[in-house]
């Protein structure tokens, strides 16, 4: 296991303690990794397939986020914001944090900025300025606007699972639905497909038409 991936576990375990006083062992080993890192942000983003997603576009634009110091690390759900933010203040990391987040979820990231010292009287609009950037409804949504839905279509065939799709067309809870709708629930019905299906759509993007979250976020770092 990489330093990286150990510094995101010990972190997403170091966050699941509540109290206020996190256990000494986990700060301990979180500061050590962090310094082994040379770590100077953490992006925070929702779940793994968002974590997928921005690795996949550094990726593409020749960029290893560790050598720079960055790691991407899943909440695991948008109301676990601030136990994250706390860790990376002065008495935790000390670090400057970063991320994403879904328009509906954007209260949870004002108030656990304004509660961690991150920011202070934050609109929606003042989110950008402290290194988080809104998704309209969430990543997926952006990746297939930015792809259209033929170009996302033509993924999921290159992935061998267009016949799939289109027996998950035919279901009568699915066969009213704008196939833009059908596409983001396609997605999330078997474990691992949401995070491999970010990967392979942000493989899929032209580079000088990017998600405006994504493309902001990546050149934020």
């Amino acid at each position: 296991m990489d330093t990286a991936t150990r510094l995101r576990q010990t972190v997403i375990s170091w966050a699941a303690d509540d109290s206020d006083t996190p256990a000494p062992a986990e700060a301990g080993a979180a500061r050590e990794l962090a310094a082994g890192l040379g770590l100077r942000t953490v992006v925070l983003v929702e779940g793994v397939s968002d974590r997928a997603a921005v690795e996949a576009l550094a990726e593409r634009q020749g960029r290893t986020l560790t050598a720079e110091g960055v790691v991407v690390v899943p909440l695991g759900g948008a109301t676990s914001i601030t136990r994250f933010l706390r860790l990376l203040g002065p008495d935790g990391l000390d670090v400057r944090p970063a991320g994403l987040c879904d328009a509906a979820e954007q209260r949870f990231f004002l108030q656990g900025l304004e509660r961690t010292g991150f920011g202070s009287g934050l609109a929606p609009d003042d989110l950008e300025t402290v290194g988080f950037f809104t998704c309209h409804a969430d990543l997926e949504d952006e990746l297939i606007r930015a792809l259209g839905t033929d170009g996302v279509q033509q993924v999921i065939d290159d992935q061998g699972d267009l016949r799939t799709f289109r027996l998950f067309q035919r279901q009568p809870a699915q066969r009213e639905r704008p196939v833009e709708a059908q596409l983001r629930r396609f997605m999330g019905t078997i474990g691992g497909r949401k995070e491999h299906y970010a990967r392979a759509l942000t493989e899929a993007l032209d580079l000088t038409r990017l998600p405006r979250p994504l493309d902001g976020l990546l050149a934020h770092l």
